[in-house]
């Protein structure tokens, strides 16, 4: 499994619109793309900072999102960012993401577990592939 990076600055007021066409325009783009498997998004506290985070299933997968896909979703988010984007490619060494999708039954579903989290608006979810 291999893991792109991508930082970037955004601009100021930005976040909720970055979230949103990351919702409705590049998230399902990207779940067409042949090796994807997740996408993970974090925004440090003053919301000006992101960071991205995509699976992939293989290096070559990883690659060609990189060279064909990766130009056009700069495109759509271009006028939210400041400054150009870090990006690095990862090999995933460890993970538990990693393990437990080689062990999970693939008929098996989405389980919600309320936990003592509930009280704080949590819920932990056990996810399996």
């Amino acid at each position: 499994m291999f893991a792109r990076k991508v930082a970037v600055r955004l601009k100021p007021d930005s976040l909720t619109k970055f979230t949103n066409l990351m919702d409705r325009e590049i998230l399902p783009w990207l779940r067409k793309q042949e090796g994807f498997l997740d996408l993970i998004v974090l925004a440090v506290t003053d919301n000006r900072e992101i960071a991205t985070i995509s699976f992939w299933d293989h290096q070559g997968n990883a690659e060609a999102y990189n060279s064909s896909g990766y130009p056009e979703a700069l495109k759509v988010l271009e006028e939210l960012l400041d400054g150009r984007p870090y990006v690095k490619t990862f090999e995933v060494v460890s993970s538990t993401l990693h393990r437990s999708a080689l062990v999970a039954p693939p008929e098996a579903e989405t389980v919600v577990h309320e936990t003592d989290l509930a009280q704080t608006g949590c819920r932990s979810y056990d996810a399996r592939i």
